[in-house]
Order: structure tokens, then sequence, then C-alpha cells
């Protein structure tokens, strides 16, 4: 029976792992591990510690009824369609008729089928 090479038995191969290993190394001696990792946003190190600062403050507090938690939603859902990028009066034409096309397109599918299948039905059942 032949014998398998195993990791570890040629020299060649303990050197390129030695290698890599250092190199894993060095990587990790680097100071960015104390930064957060941004994924497409625009986290920053300050922004963590004030989000940090802010959380025990966000306690329920006692006092607040329920008109104030009205009021803030309304501020909130203002404050979100600022946010908003509204549409120009040329793509809202558009797109509106794109929309009726669409529609009509169906209804008149719909309305084939739905002619065709009573057609089937008298013819069988009639």
């Amino acid at each position: 029976m032949a014998e398998r090479k195993r990791r570890g038995e040629d020299p060649a191969d303990d050197n390129l792992n030695d290698e890599t290993f250092e190199d894993a190394v060095d990587a990790e001696d680097d100071d960015v591990a104390d930064e957060p990792v941004s994924r497409g946003g625009t986290a920053t190190l300050s922004k963590a510690k004030t989000e940090a600062a802010d959380s025990p403050s966000k306690e329920k507090k006692p006092g607040r009824g329920p008109f104030a938690r009205i009021g803030r939603f309304f501020r909130e859902v203002v404050a979100e369609l600022r946010k908003v990028i509204w549409p120009t009066r040329n793509e809202l034409l558009t797109y509106t008729a794109v929309v009726i096309v669409f529609v009509a397109v169906m209804m008149t599918v719909v309305a084939l089928l739905d002619f065709g299948f009573a057609k089937g039905v008298l013819a069988i059942f009639g």
C-alpha cells in the first residue's frame, strides 16, 4: 500500500506554514482592531462613543403620557418624510403612465382568460 504524505512531513511545507503564521501575527499587532468596523455606513470611533453615552438616557421616563408619545411619533414621521427623495413631475407622469398601461394589459389578459374559460365550461356542461 502506498504511503500518503501528511502535512508537516515535508520540510518545504513547514517553511510555508511558518511564514503564513508570522504574517498573520504581524497583521494582528496593528491598532486597527480598536476602531469599530464600518459596513458601508459612517461609523466612527467618536460616533460609537456618543451613542454609548446616549443609551442610558433612553430609559423610560416617568410622567410621559400617551400624548407625548403621539407627538414624538408625528415629529419622527415628519423627519423621515424630509429624507425622502421625491420624484419630479416628469418622473411622476412617466411612472403613472407605466402603471396604467400595465394594469390595462393585465385586465385584458384576465378578461380574455375569463371569456375563454366561460366558453369552455358552457361547451362542456351547457
